[in-house]
């Protein structure tokens, strides 16, 4: 198989660089600077077990590559608000022997959220959810760092519709060659719900900085429980806070130090979108569909959006001023 890795920032070059290592088959698609950059001195990627450089094929879209092949997997790696653009342009590439992306082959969707399945079943046929646990930066084009150990990260992996399959099961066995771990489950949606959960602190972060403070975990523990209200009420399961210990404790440790998560390396990169709308946001939908108040996600969607579309430098609001916006928010509800 060969991976077309659609959106080679922290997650996907690293998926994709470590693919590599392993001896898979690997396209990086990227745009602008970072295009540029892998193309011209090759993705830079440090783990763990240190710093190189992979010479890895770039392209910025599917007419750079031709006819795609019959054995493709598109992993599509790109942030929610950008995932209708990417379906669109590599759903309608054709594959050799007929028939088009959309038609024949398997897009793996290794995103935060769950939405992007929800849009890829629209288009293609053959839709997978990945539930990432990597930790991982892309600040500087070329460069990324996944320093996890003693695995890279966990990747759990499914049929969107819920099973599981030998393609499924031959993805995971390269994955896991590659320094992951790779559980192929039957309710993929239901750890990526869990997941949701934990991303709702993603715009506390990116507003108010990623250093740790109690006041940022009561703001996140109120989300966390309208997040958990809105799923409950509408009848959605997700995995319990014991059952991901479980999964992950031991397995991906990250050094010392504080890192910015990817909404927070989305304002520091200045890329002008976050994607809020489809983590806090997702709790605001379900909130308003089944009658639950949302107005700490309603406040943290806000804000974030705030930050992105005006500019702003992550860390720019106080959790107090943040907090007091919630509160307001909440008084109204």
């Amino acid at each position: 198989m060969r991976y077309i890795i659609i959106g080679a920032g922290a997650i996907g070059a690293t998926i994709g660089g470590r693919l590599a290592e392993a001896g898979a088959e690997v396209v990086l698609v990227a745009r602008g600077a970072h295009a540029e950059a892998l193309k011209a001195d090759g993705l830079r990627l440090t783990t763990a077990d240190g710093a190189r450089v992979h010479r890895i094929p770039v392209v910025t879209g599917p007419a750079e590559l031709g006819e795609l092949r019959p054995d493709d997997v598109l992993v599509l790696t790109v942030k929610t608000q950008d995932a209708i653009a990417a379906l669109d342009t590599w759903g309608d590439a054709e594959v050799a022997g007929g028939g088009t992306a959309a038609q024949r082959l398997p897009v793996l969707c290794a995103q935060n959220g769950v939405e992007s399945e929800r849009l890829a079943l629209r288009r293609f046929a053959r839709v997978y959810g990945v539930c990432v646990w990597l930790p991982a930066t892309f600040l500087e084009p070329g460069v990324v760092s996944a320093l996890c150990t003693p695995l890279t990260g966990i990747l759990h992996l499914g049929r969107a519709a819920g099973g599981a399959d030998a393609r499924a099961r031959r993805i995971a066995a390269d994955l896991e060659k590659s320094g992951f771990e790779a559980p192929v489950v039957e309710d993929v949606m239901r750890w990526k719900y869990a997941k949701l959960l934990g991303n709702l602190g993603n715009a506390i972060q990116a507003t108010t900085g990623p250093e740790p403070h109690p006041a940022k975990a009561a703001l996140l523990l109120r989300a966390q429980r309208e997040g958990r209200a809105a799923l409950d009420a509408a009848g959605i399961a997700y995995a319990s806070d014991a059952e991901q210990s479980a999964a992950r404790d031991g397995k991906v440790e990250q050094p010392p130090g504080v890192r910015g998560g990817s909404s927070w390396q989305s304002l520091r990169r200045g890329t002008g979108s976050i994607e809020a709308d489809y983590l806090n946001g997702e709790v605001s939908l379900l909130g308003r569909l089944h009658t639950v108040p949302t107005p700490v996600n309603d406040t943290l969607r806000h804000a974030a959006n705030i930050f992105a579309r005006e500019g702003l430098p992550p860390g720019a609001m106080s959790i107090e001023d943040l907090t007091a916006l919630a509160d307001e928010a909440a008084a109204r509800a």
